[in-house]
């Protein structure tokens, strides 16, 4: 599954394009708002580009539910406004008819993807055009994945061969593309610089991108 930073997801604000974070997955929910206008969709579209995992019940994956202090009764819990597919307080059973057949955040079709627990910053060297950009990274993504990301960057990026010095010979190493920067011994030590009161960007380990022979079109 596709891995989405939080940056990501916070440009995809507004109801013509809303996505959510929800624990660990990103949903698109543009469509969903767009087929059910109203007050119900107010909520999640206040929300969109945002996290909303503290609506929910973190062991259930249900909206929170408390007792409601008039009715004594366990209802859900709401405090930005009833949303879609939540039942109505006068239903805190949730028997309430609905139009689907789960909840939305029930439903894979709205899920894109997963929010990344661990981002790491790259810096990405064009040997031939000496072009540098440092680039805010999922660390669980494989560096075939981490291309896809460089390519706006460069169209030809398919072209290159990507290295990194290794730490131990000091010479440059071909990257397996198929596996992660860790697997590849591309160590992020910002954690590190965190711990020394060092900013976390004082060093950005670098992949070096070294050009073929052919332009392979992206």
């Amino acid at each position: 599954m596709k891995y989405y930073t939080a940056e990501q997801v916070a440009v995809h604000n507004d109801a013509s394009d809303c996505w959510v974070s929800l624990l660990g997955k990103v949903f698109d929910l543009t469509k969903l708002l767009n087929d059910n206008k109203g007050p119900l969709a107010e909520p999640l579209a206040k929300a969109a580009g945002t996290d909303i995992s503290h609506w929910f019940d973190k062991e259930t994956g249900e909206p929170l539910t408390h007792v409601d202090p008039i009715s004594n009764l366990r209802t859900y819990y709401t405090p930005y406004g009833r949303f879609l597919h939540v039942a109505p307080p006068t239903d805190p059973s949730g028997s309430f008819s609905m139009a689907h057949d789960k909840p939305w955040w029930s439903d894979d079709q709205y899920v894109i993807g997963s929010l990344s627990t661990n981002t790491r910053k790259v810096r990405f060297i064009n040997t031939l055009t000496k072009q540098e950009h440092v680039l805010t990274v999922p660390a669980e993504e494989t560096c075939e994945e981490l291309l896809t990301r460089y390519l706006p960057f460069n169209h030809h990026a398919q072209s290159y061969t990507w290295k990194t010095l290794d730490a131990k010979t000091q010479e440059m190493k071909e990257l397996d593309m198929k596996q992660t920067l860790v697997e590849n011994e591309v160590v992020d030590e910002s954690s590190k610089f965190v711990d020394l009161r060092i900013k976390d960007d004082y060093y950005v380990p670098a992949i070096y991108l070294y050009f073929n022979d052919d332009l392979t079109v992206a």
